[in-house]
């Protein structure tokens, strides 16, 4: 392992984000072929995650949580983009080539239903930032489900973080389950459409998604004018105590 340039990485991403990881790439063997890390670099070895926390205070805002966290979502995600440009930069001038993987867009579509290059939840658990909770969210120790996430993978090999194990919910909560007005929480499972649906909107798609031309040609037009989407529904994130000012002590 190159302890030496893992301490470089360590150094330069503490100067820019708030919390981030190594995965080897071994950790990602029950990941969907399609969205391994090996298809996004070549002689992939490690997936360095990384997230950028949203103000928890944008979701008590009292006449405009929704404006100020669609905002906030998407001032991060470029944010996170560029830091990827720059730590690929940074690994490749010492030797070893690195992808970025985008913060959001590009999507890739199954049918209807919109999938990331990698899957940036599950990276950020392989990768020590969080665990799953009942909502199908990562929790991170500190900041809760308020982590927009970025990653980087790349052929160097680095030292894997330790992954967290616990349950991050308080013992009997269910809060965003009682909350949600979507449905997405139906019996056991967390129907992410029915939630994408209700909660996910954009002033271009029932135009350009209602012709021929827009559905055949769906991933680039999602991806490109449909890139800014509009936030309908964030009650998960409100209602979750382990997104309350104050609610977590630093780790």
């Amino acid at each position: 392992m190159q302890d030496g340039l893992q301490s470089l990485i360590s150094g330069w991403l503490e100067e820019k984000v708030d919390a981030f990881g190594f995965a080897p790439v071994d950790r990602f063997a029950d990941s969907p072929e399609e969205h391994h890390p090996g298809k996004i670099c070549r002689d992939a070895t490690t997936v360095i995650v990384y997230g950028v926390t949203v103000p928890r205070a944008v979701l008590t805002s009292p006449g405009y949580h929704l404006h100020l966290l669609q905002r906030s979502y998407h001032t991060s995600y470029a944010y996170l983009d560029q830091v990827g440009m720059d730590l690929s930069r940074l690994l490749e001038g010492q030797g070893h080539p690195a992808v970025v993987v985008p913060a959001y867009a590009p999507l890739i579509f199954h049918d209807l239903e919109p999938w990331g290059l990698l899957s940036l939840k599950h990276a950020a658990v392989q990768a020590g930032l969080g665990s799953f909770g009942r909502s199908g969210m990562v929790y991170h120790p500190m900041f809760g489900s308020l982590l927009r996430l970025g990653a980087v993978v790349t052929a160097a090999a680095l030292s894997g973080s330790p992954v967290k194990m616990e349950e991050p919910c308080p013992p009997g909560c269910n809060a965003c389950r009682e909350r949600c007005p979507s449905g997405a929480y139906a019996g056991d499972t967390f129907h992410k459409m029915a939630c994408l649906g209700y909660s996910i909107k954009h002033g271009i798609y029932r135009h350009v998604l209602t012709d021929d031309y827009g559905r055949k040609n769906l991933e680039m037009v999602i991806n490109t004018t449909g890139y800014n989407y509009w936030l309908s529904c964030t009650e998960c994130q409100r209602v979750c105590p382990l997104n309350a000012v104050g609610s977590r002590t630093p780790v």
